[in-house]
């Protein structure tokens, strides 16, 4: 049974503690936090906030893979009032860099070294005035102007805050305090923060982990990073809630991950449909004992009827699930329910959660019978409370009713499930990740040598949809494809750099200037890149 009534997540940590006591709340290869360990490491890591002076509604950055530190600063993050702000650990230090500033965040904790690249290192040309602090998890600190430490040095600073005046800051935290701004990449081409409260995520995280029949005693292992939704309200908050045991996976590889399945008896494994087609094509599957997998719960991409199916049968789940939700909503808005037959969880995102509005709308906005195709509109206590700093936007996207535009195309059955169909906007999903062609573009165009870049998503059998740059390059200047490639992966995050890149004379516009994406992708799917200009 889920913990209830509580509608912070210092107050969920509280009660977890009470309630659960020694049970195991976050398990690694080197250590375990019981709840009880797991409430005293948020308050020591919040008084250690307090000591380097975060305020309520100050904005703290975490930049690091699935670790038990982050959810112990995430925690941490929550209960002084702050906001967190959660960066993706693909982002390169320009990325990372123009986050912490368009949010304002006043302290950033960040890996050392993480698949090579020494975060601090990759931060350092891009790091904005704002920021006064770094705080490294793992590795050194750069003690050179005083204003980095490590973690263990950080946690130092907790005894210079009382306890009372801890839990006088705690007090403060409201059901309508902000939560978290995640930053979410739009068709402008720069991210924006998404606003969301403690109340209205507890509130949807108690509900998803209901729906999902999350338990007491579940081992919930997250290979979804926690800077995502699914990783970090879908993962480490949902399983919390639940009385479960977070077990954080670091890099996705499917025979790793079915190790630690079979050695750690796992019970709940949600993620994208790649992960599971990358299980299930694993040789050797059929001789382990998967017989500890109760629940998947998977989106995000078209999926076969057959792959639920074979979830089934070849990985032992019980409850396979589909749901749809956007950053703007919380990360959840529909939910396949369990029972649901494989042609149902397959081609619909289930339906609206309790207390979730979903409309399919015409251009006018009004709603459109069953069965017709028109926008998809969300309305709710899960819609965001806005764009930080971006009225303008904000007003753009949610309407004078509420509902929220979500700019997918979609439409509803009978039974009022959801069926997403395409997507108004350029965005293509690069497996499991949004990814917009503005913001790709607006990355290549700091290139010295590009004049000119337009992006468009191209069918990938293993990825499901990679992006496809036209690039025109400046009259005199020179860039070969290999040098544009090399480039983009040191700039950009793995999953925007385009698998290829064509150099043409020109791109096709209209008569406005306006360049004309259709005539980029009737190309691209006839594979005559001539129609567009000649490569180089």
């Amino acid at each position: 049974m889920m913990l209830t009534h509580t509608s912070t997540t210092p107050a969920l940590i509280a009660h977890g503690a009470a309630r659960y006591g020694a049970r195991i709340a976050i398990e690694t290869e080197h250590d375990t936090v019981n709840y009880a360990q797991l409430d005293m490491a948020r308050i020591e890591a919040a008084r250690a906030l307090i000591d380097c002076g975060i305020a309520s509604g100050d904005r703290v950055a975490i930049w690091a893979p699935n670790i038990a530190a982050w959810i112990i600063a995430a925690l941490a993050v929550h209960s002084v009032g702050a906001a967190l702000v959660p960066i993706n650990t693909r982002m390169k230090g320009i990325e990372a860099g123009a986050i912490l500033e368009d949010s304002g965040a006043r302290l950033l904790f960040c890996c050392g070294t993480f698949l090579g690249d020494s975060y601090p290192a990759m931060l350092a040309a891009h790091r904005p005035a704002a920021l006064e602090r770094v705080v490294v998890f793992d590795g050194e600190a750069d003690a050179g102007d005083g204003r980095d430490e490590t973690w263990r040095a950080f946690l130092m600073r907790a005894s210079a805050t009382p306890i009372d005046v801890f839990h006088a800051r705690e007090a403060t935290v409201r059901p309508d305090s902000l939560m978290d701004i995640m930053f979410t990449s739009g068709t402008t081409g720069r991210p924006k923060g998404v606003m969301t409260t403690h109340g209205q995520n507890l509130r949807a995280i108690h509900d998803w982990a209901r729906i999902a029949n999350l338990q007491e005693g579940d081992r919930y292992l997250i290979v979804n990073p926690f800077f995502h939704a699914f990783g970090y309200k879908a993962g480490w908050l949902a399983a919390l809630a639940s009385g479960a045991t977070v077990l954080p996976h670091l890099v996705f590889n499917p025979v790793q991950v079915l190790e630690r399945v079979v050695r750690e008896r796992i019970s709940v494994l949600p993620g994208p449909p790649t992960l599971y087609h990358a299980l299930l094509n694993t040789p050797g599957l059929a001789e382990l004992d998967l017989s500890s997998l109760r629940v998947a719960v998977t989106g995000a991409a078209t999926i076969a009827p057959s792959l639920i199916e074979r979830m089934r049968r070849e990985l032992g789940f019980e409850t396979v699930l589909t749901g749809y939700g956007l950053t703007e909503s919380c990360g959840f808005a529909t939910l396949c329910r369990s029972g649901d037959d494989a042609q149902t969880v397959a081609q619909t995102s289930g339906r609206a959660m309790r207390d979730v509005e979903i409309r399919i709308a015409d251009s006018e906005g009004e709603a459109l019978p069953p069965g017709e195709i028109g926008e998809v509109l969300i309305r709710g206590y899960n819609v965001m409370q806005g764009y930080f700093r971006q009225t303008d936007s904000t007003q753009e996207t949610i309407d004078a009713e509420g509902w929220l535009h979500t700019g997918d195309l979609g439409s509803l059955d009978e039974n009022g499930y959801l069926r997403i169909t395409d997507r108004i906007k350029d965005m293509f999903i690069v497996g499991g990740f949004n990814c917009y062609p503005a913001e790709v573009e607006r990355l290549f165009n700091a290139h010295p040598a590009i004049a000119q870049v337009a992006v468009i998503g191209v069918p990938d059998e293993r990825l499901g949809e990679v992006g496809h740059p036209y690039i025109v390059l400046r009259s005199d200047a020179q860039a070969s494809v290999a040098e544009l490639s090399q480039w983009a992966r040191q700039n950009m995050a793995n999953y925007k750099v385009p698998r290829q890149i064509l150099v043409v004379e020109q791109l096709p516009v209209s008569a406005a200037g306006k360049v004309l994406k259709y005539r980029l992708r009737e190309s691209a799917a006839r594979a005559e890149p001539e129609e567009v200009g000649s490569t180089r």
